[in-house]
């Protein structure tokens, strides 16, 4: 016969009692501005975990692969955030603005910072809108600007897992003969800006701006011209230029914009009327690169749109969220172009660029305004619930 010894032993503390296990938990909420105000509302204890500034720090790093798409600048109405989320994550127009005083250009956005270029003193600025800072630099030598003869395009970015610092990347051309093709690389964690870096450019290049860079794995890519795509590798530092698929080339009237691809890589989206065609390149052992053409999408039939009318026109490109704004006579619509889900943004006027704004942003938790408003919002909510389950 056995006897069966029950031997005392330390309880251990339930899962929601233990702030570490707690806090991996809270991590894993959706990066939606909403979440942590939402979920600071349970307890005291949850609150005083999604107020720590470390603890956000990590919600931040751990959500920056899939940021959500808080809204959109307008190009045609200064630097002014405009929404595009749904209450309670929506944010209010204008939430975000900022004011130059010289004439500037617009690069870019990425990774919750945005790209300016200042001509008349030749320099870059950095703007955090969430962090309400920015960064003013001198373009590195060699650098001139002339509209036609020595554009300058550029875009910024965070390396992988950081918030804190940052790059630019800055090209141009040198305007002499034979053309090439110039890049720079900054980095505030060094301060400095790296050695420049050319290529040479296709006899005949009119090398244009004003189309946003892509990111794409390790690679930054321009569309620079009617023809060629202008590629920067990060990791290797190396430029290149890529030329547009053969019936891209041979098509009329057609509107292209560098995408992230289907399955990863550099892709297109070309719309030619209501006709929207996806590309993916494709390089094989030897680095012989090719163009496969991907799906169709009928454009007419995706805004119930008389064919006989204005052709939709892109606005702009969300990497992160893979969506494209389109402009239609009967308004402005973001297109998710893997489900194809349409939204239409309550939007006046007519605009030419959209440059989305995707990061993770975590309003105040404790007396800010903005973390108040989302909270406000939240009780408002469940108030209504409450008083339609009294009247039901």
């Amino acid at each position: 016969m056995t006897t069966t010894s029950f031997l005392p032993r330390s309880a251990a503390a339930p899962p929601l009692d233990d702030d570490d296990l707690l806090s991996e938990i809270l991590l894993r909420l959706p990066p939606q501005p909403s979440s942590l105000p939402r979920a600071s509302l349970v307890c005291r204890r949850w609150r005083s975990l999604l107020s720590d500034p470390a603890f956000r720090r990590r919600f931040r790093i751990h959500h920056h692969r899939s940021p959500p798409l808080l809204g959109f600048i307008d190009a045609n109405q200064g630097i002014t955030f405009q929404p595009a989320l749904d209450a309670p994550d929506r944010l209010p127009r204008g939430h975000f603005s900022l004011k130059l005083d010289d004439r500037y250009m617009t690069l870019g956005w990425r990774h919750g910072l945005a790209l300016f270029f200042l001509p008349i003193s030749l320099q870059v600025v950095v703007w955090d809108p969430v962090a309400g800072v920015q960064h003013r630099l001198a373009v590195p030598p060699g650098f001139g600007f002339h509209p036609l003869e020595n554009p300058i395009d550029g875009t910024v970015l965070r390396a992988a897992g950081e918030i804190d610092h940052f790059q630019v990347v800055l090209v141009s051309s040198d305007g002499k003969q034979p053309r090439r093709a110039l890049a720079c690389v900054y980095s505030s964690e060094t301060g400095v800006w790296g050695d420049s870096i050319s290529c040479p450019l296709p006899l005949g290049t009119m090398v244009h701006i004003g189309n946003p860079a892509v990111l794409a794995g390790d690679c930054i890519y321009w569309l620079i011209s009617a023809s060629n795509i202008l590629e920067f590798d990060l990791d290797r530092e190396s430029l290149a230029v890529t030329l547009l698929p053969g019936q891209v080339l041979a098509s009329r009237n057609r509107n292209v914009a560098v995408m992230r691809a289907e399955g990863g890589g550099m892709g297109l989206l070309v719309v030619s009327g209501f006709i929207a065609q996806l590309w993916k390149r494709e390089t094989d052992w030897h680095d012989v690169v090719s163009w496969i053409p991907g799906r169709t999408i009928e454009l007419d039939k995706l805004f119930l749109l008389s064919s006989e009318k204005e052709p939709p026109n892109m606005l702009g490109y969300a990497e992160e969220n893979n969506v494209v704004f389109f402009w239609t006579i009967v308004g402005v619509f973001m297109v998710h172009l893997e489900s194809l889900q349409l939204k239409k943004l309550s939007v006046t006027g007519i605009a030419y660029r959209y440059y989305p704004f995707e990061t993770v942003y975590t309003p105040g938790i404790g007396g800010g305004h903005e973390g108040a408003e989302v909270v406000r919002h939240l009780w408002w909510t469940r108030w209504r619930q409450y008083i339609r389950r009294l009247f039901s």
